[in-house]
This record gives C-alpha cells, structure tokens and sequence, in this order.
C-alpha cells in the first residue's frame, strides 16, 4: 500500500522522534514533508517513511538520506 496516509502520530512512533525532532528533521531534509490533507491536518505516505527508516537502518549518511527524500519527493509529482 505505497499510497498509505501516516498521521502524526503513527510517525512518531515509527520513528521514535517527538514532535520536534521530527519538525526538525523535516527542515534538515532528512525526514519527508507532510502531505496536506485538510486545513490543520497532515499525513506523511508511508513508503516514504518506512523508505528513510531503512535507510537509517543500513547506515545512510545524511546526504544519502536528502538524496534519497529528494527523488521520493519528486516521484509524487510523477
């Protein structure tokens, strides 16, 4: 289900981030920016989440990772 909505706090526990981290994250370029979805609400796709997971998992350096978010994030405009 690569098209699956994570809320926040689905994130934060895959993560293991609090809010701030994963804000901060987000403005390193090492985490994916939210999807909008309403107003007030966001949601991060899943494949994107669990794609920088395992690159953290195999030890990518962070500019791999920014590589990496970099063509996911392109991808979705494709």
């Amino acid at each position: 289900m690569p098209n699956t909505l994570l809320r926040f706090s689905t994130v934060k526990a895959k993560t293991g981030y609090p809010r701030s981290t994963l804000y901060y994250q987000i403005s390193k370029g090492t985490l994916p920016t939210p999807v909008k979805l309403g107003e007030r609400a966001v949601g991060w796709l899943a494949a994107e989440v669990d794609a920088v997971i395992q690159a953290r998992v195999s030890g990518k350096a962070d500019t791999e990772i920014r590589a990496l978010i970099r063509q996911l994030v392109d991808a979705r405009q494709g």
